[in-house]
């Protein structure tokens, strides 16, 4: 059978997603514990040369190199022990050679990359917009574990995610180019006027440059109608979570709260669910 109809096959294509959901899933571990490292050492990098003093050339750091390692111990973690969800299911939890806990975030962003992947499969088939979903889910996945560590969202997903939204909807795909352009437009102006309205106001930063992007993302992806669904939803997220934290976690109200990963669960909510969403609304008045 040829491989185009095989995959047309819905729960094949949905067990395909999934497995190489869960692979991606993995990659985004790495990606979400080493891209900002990568990034500061770019910047350490620059800011040398910029003063005269070039640092001394270190050893490969990137997404591919060195081979992954056990934080506590150093080991070396084989290939066998990579496998998502299952070496940890294995091995419970810990490395195979110090027996010190593994974080659980690593099976977790696996479990959610490789159940989105499974779902959008289900929902979209073997499309334009599936392979669509499946980039922006993964991008908001890694972001928003990113800005839950470092309170920093890289250019380096924001901006390449924002033209991708643009040329998907060349055709049309979530939404129509024009209304794509001006939901990229919108998104940035949107919180880039609460950010300048705040600092005038109170003398504080009440958010970073990086949360207009990656709204100016959303918007490229999804359109200028759903913006205030997803500022809206964002909002409501970030309240529950926020109180959630102060009262059950003891999390002082003074310190900050990444507002990344709720745009992110935001946009995936208007993407999966924004249109019937916003049709319920629109019924009640």
């Amino acid at each position: 059978m040829p491989l185009v109809p095989l995959f047309q096959q819905p729960l094949l294509l949905v067990l395909v997603a999934v497995v190489i959901g869960l692979i991606v899933g993995s990659f985004l571990n790495v990606v979400i514990h080493r891209l900002p490292k990568l990034l500061e050492r770019q910047w350490r990098s620059e800011c040398a040369e910029l003063a005269g003093t070039p640092l001394a050339s270190a050893e490969r750091y990137d997404l591919i190199a060195p081979r992954s390692a056990c934080p506590k111990c150093g080991s070396m973690i084989p290939a066998v022990h990579n496998i998502p969800l299952v070496s940890y299911l294995v091995l419970r939890g810990k490395c195979a050679k110090c027996r010190e806990p593994i974080s659980p975030r690593y099976p977790v962003v696996e479990a959610v990359s490789g159940a989105l992947a499974g779902y959008i499969a289900w929902r979209y088939g073997l499309s334009y917009a599936m392979i669509g979903a499946l980039i922006f889910t993964w991008a908001m996945i890694a972001l928003a574990f990113i800005d839950l560590d470092t309170f920093y969202l890289p250019d380096s997903i924001t901006l390449p995610l924002l033209w991708a939204g643009l040329l998907f909807n060349t055709g049309a795909t979530f939404t129509d180019l024009r209304a794509a352009v001006i939901g990229a437009a919108a998104g940035y102006l949107a919180l880039w006027s609460v950010y300048w309205g705040f600092k005038f106001a109170t003398g504080k930063e009440g958010m970073g440059y990086g949360d207009f992007k990656l709204l100016a993302a959303i918007g490229a992806w999804l359109g200028w109608k759903m913006l205030p669904l997803v500022i809206l939803l964002s909002s409501v997220v970030g309240a529950v979570i926020g109180i959630a934290l102060i009262v059950f976690a003891k999390h002082g109200r003074e310190k900050p709260i990444p507002f990344g990963p709720y745009l992110a669960i935001a946009g995936m909510i208007a993407l999966f669910w924004g249109e019937q969403i916003n049709r319920r609304y629109l019924d009640l008045f």
